[in-house]
């Protein structure tokens, strides 16, 4: 997809996203309140005692219209002020046992609309969109908490993830045709229908409930384990996924007894490459080849053990 493309499909998003909260309405969740007053006032009532200088940092306002919005709520008896101590110039601002009843039925009133919402969808979809969401803010949020990754055995549905996301990324990233895809299904439905637990294991990581990595090891023989289909989402590159993964695939090659593990990959995977050497793989043999359409160099790694 185009950067223009990428562009107006999150102005599409962001145009359907206000309409589905109702953030144009002048009356927000049918109430007296816009939307920048319930902002304010849910602000006020989540914290014992905030300034105003913080409303103006934080919501981003105009000092001049939080003054008019604030005087407003004092007219009718939501707020109680009181001066700063750590800025006379400011004020400290608390709810009232009124402003408090208010603040709690926009809570109830915004919590019910999200639930109606919720209700329409299929088992499964709401966890999907808060899903989506959560990976929204923590890529676009600079002040968000990083969401930490997970490394897990698989379970049902990921072998087709990784068919499908690793298919995707090459066809996009190197314009791999679906031959490649074919290898991987080849590669994941052998691991499936001949799973060893005993000597074989594919490792998934997840951040948040998606999948955002993998990496198989299976049996090749008279004691050679095989590194299979390592891959990192984008979302999630510079974390260090793709060394904890191959940690993870040498760990338990030595335990299980392997003399040795065997790679084949392509030279244009720089990042992967100099994880491999970082571990210790060494490179065995290389060959041009056409095996997913334009021309690359395939390359055999190992690792003694």
């Amino acid at each position: 997809m185009s950067d223009i493309a990428l562009i107006k499909t999150a102005r599409d998003f962001n145009r359907f996203y206000t309409n589905f909260l109702g953030l144009l309405n002048k009356a927000y969740l049918d109430s007296r309140f816009t939307l920048t007053d319930a902002r304010i006032l849910f602000e006020i009532g989540s914290q014992e005692g905030v300034s105003a200088a913080a409303l103006v940092r934080d919501l981003h306002l105009d000092p001049a219209y939080l003054s008019r919005i604030l005087k407003r709520f004092r007219a009718e008896g939501l707020i109680k002020t009181s001066p700063d101590p750590a800025d006379l110039r400011s004020q400290i601002i608390n709810v009232t046992d009124r402003g408090r009843e208010q603040f709690e039925e926009l809570g109830r009133r915004a919590n019910a609309q999200i639930a109606a919402r919720f209700d329409n969808l299929a088992i499964g979809e709401p966890q999907a969109v808060v899903s989506a969401m959560d990976t929204i803010r923590a890529l676009l949020d600079s002040a968000a908490k990083p969401v930490p990754a997970v490394i897990r055995a698989h379970r049902a549905g990921d072998i087709g993830w990784i068919v499908q996301s690793q298919g995707r990324f090459y066809a996009e990233e190197y314009g791999w045709d679906l031959r490649f895809e074919a290898l991987v299904a080849d590669v994941t439905g052998k691991f499936l229908a001949n799973f060893d637990p005993e000597k074989e294991y594919c490792w998934i990581a997840e951040r948040g409930g998606i999948n955002v990595g993998s990496v198989l090891v299976t049996n090749g023989g008279d004691g050679i384990a095989k590194l299979r289909l390592l891959y990192v989402d984008k979302s999630a590159r510079g974390l260090g996924l793709g060394k904890l993964l191959v940690d993870e695939c040498i760990g338990f090659c030595r335990q299980k007894g392997y003399s040795e593990i065997q790679l084949w990959t392509n030279d244009m995977l720089e990042t992967a490459r100099a994880i491999y050497v970082k571990s210790g793989f060494r490179l065995v043999s290389e060959e041009r080849h056409r095996m997913f359409g334009p021309e690359a160099n395939g390359q055999n790694w190992a690792l003694t053990l």
